[in-house]
């Protein structure tokens, strides 16, 4: 392997492990030689070697072995003492066991916990998704203003705080924020911000390497718990069993806990009961999908960012509005369109007109046509017949509640691709047969009761506008 290569692969570590990992751990290792299956790298002291033999060979054994080279173990030298003898890393191929660190004072090991927990943000904050630039509309408003609560780091009023939602609806962009403004606002508490696949990364490694006491002191002297797409450790028992414990511990020191996923706690397949009841009995509010006003909103914000690096560039009337109607499932997408249109017009020196927006996004517009989803029509039905989503949802049979749910039923069995059985469990887990019953029964009454006929028709134009 070559240093080149070596320069490449550090590159790919630095975006999974994060900066501050990459700068004390993976920057300082020299790569000396690969021979006999065994990549050779030189270190400036032996703690740093016993340190990344523990907590870093299987990700780099891992990105060596993609990139192309034959790899079965890592040892390291001491960089000023190369005769020395090497520290084996351990590997899943061939266990080798690695030198113990060396023993630590109370003091020391507290901070040395500091420091891991510091390197245990894998991915750095993204410094565009901060408060100033989440964009409020109707579907977020809530969403927007609890986590402005919780940002404000004072007592904990919910606990804990649960953002779910679908893809691009802002949930990342809300947890980034709120970790941003107690950084800035309250430095001096501990806030660990992370994905439920790097605590269960964590786990894992602290039970194979019996850690476990340092793993539950890393993650219960935090002042504020954040975790990223949760329903990632649905399934998986053990990690789950800890995530349980973890909570209690912290929601019993009054430590704030902040969850985001995508869907309700409650609708998360295979996540553990006393989980879900945790996890619901704090703030649970979901990310509405965007509305036309404020997809507009976000994308006429994005026009003045964008405006900086072109300046001069036109964007004809009418653009915006197209765009905010054709691109309505997911905002990533609708920004991302936003910024080819900027750099496509850029280069052909072109304005933004309606023929060029359709030439240059005619990949994206074919693939953002719209899809209907059953919680739209879900909530499109509450809202129209004015009672609440969860009775649409909940068991009550009483007339004023069954005939909507009906409906519901009946539109998504019409406007979805989704079968009986999926339909049913968008619907409180009910069996296949009371959906086709609905739908059924809504389709005798459509030809008999001119006002459900009117009702639905209604409801199909609103939802496919």
């Amino acid at each position: 392997m070559t240093q080149e290569k070596w320069g490449q692969l550090r590159e790919r570590l630095l975006k999974t492990v994060g900066q501050n990992n990459y700068t004390t751990w993976i920057e300082p290792l020299e790569f000396e030689e690969l021979q006999d299956g065994v990549a050779v790298f030189t270190v400036p002291t032996n703690f740093m070697g016993n340190y990344v033999s523990q907590n870093f060979a299987d990700l780099i054994l891992y990105e060596l072995n993609t990139s192309g080279e034959t790899v079965q173990r890592l040892a390291f030298r001491v960089a000023a003492n190369s005769t020395a003898r090497p520290a084996a890393a351990n590997t899943a191929t061939h266990p080798v066991t690695a030198p113990a660190a060396p023993s630590l004072s109370s003091k020391a090991a507290v901070s040395a916990s500091q420091g891991q927990m510091e390197s245990l943000q894998a991915a750095p904050l993204d410094a565009r998704f901060t408060f100033d630039r989440f964009v409020v509309g109707k579907p977020n408003e809530l969403a927007h203003a609890a986590a402005r609560r919780v940002a404000e780091g004072g007592p904990v009023t919910f606990n804990p705080l649960v953002l779910y939602g679908g893809v691009g609806l802002g949930k990342t962009h809300l947890m980034h924020a709120i970790a941003w403004e107690l950084k800035t606002q309250k430095p001096e508490l501990n806030v660990l911000y992370l994905s439920a696949e790097q605590f269960m990364y964590r786990f894992v490694q602290a039970l194979r390497e019996r850690r476990m006491m340092d793993f539950k002191h890393l993650f219960r002297s935090v002042d504020v718990l954040m975790v990223d797409d949760v329903q990632f450790i649905a399934g998986k028992d053990s990690t789950q069993e800890e995530f349980f414990h973890t909570f209690n511990a912290l929601v019993d020191q009054n430590k704030q806990i902040i969850i985001s996923a995508d869907r309700a706690p409650g609708e998360i397949k295979d996540l553990e009961d006393r989980v879900k009841s945790r996890l619901q009995c704090g703030l649970v509010v979901d990310l509405h999908p965007t509305d036309y006003e404020l997809r507009l909103g976000i994308l006429q914000n994005k026009v003045q960012q964008h405006s900086a690096t072109y300046p001069g560039l036109e964007i004809a009337e009418g653009v915006l509005e197209f765009l905010a109607h054709r691109i309505s499932t997911n905002v990533r997408v609708l920004e991302g369109a936003l910024t080819r249109l900027f750099a496509f017009a850029s280069l052909v020196g072109r304005e933004i007109d309606m023929d060029l927006t359709q030439d240059c996004l005619a990949d994206v517009l074919r693939a953002s046509e719209r899809k209907i989803t059953v919680e739209e029509i879900q909530r499109k039905v509450s809202d129209y017949y004015n009672i609440r989503l969860s009775d649409i949802i909940g068991p009550k049979r009483l007339r004023s509640y069954a005939r909507p749910r009906q409906v519901a039923m009946y539109l998504c069995k019409q406007l979805t691709s989704r079968s009986l059985p999926e339909i049913g469990r968008r619907f409180g887990g009910r069996d296949h047969t009371t959906i086709m019953h609905g739908v059924r029964r809504i389709e005798e009454l459509k030809s008999t009761d001119g006002q459900i006929a009117e009702d639905v028709e209604m409801l199909r134009r609103a939802l496919e506008a």
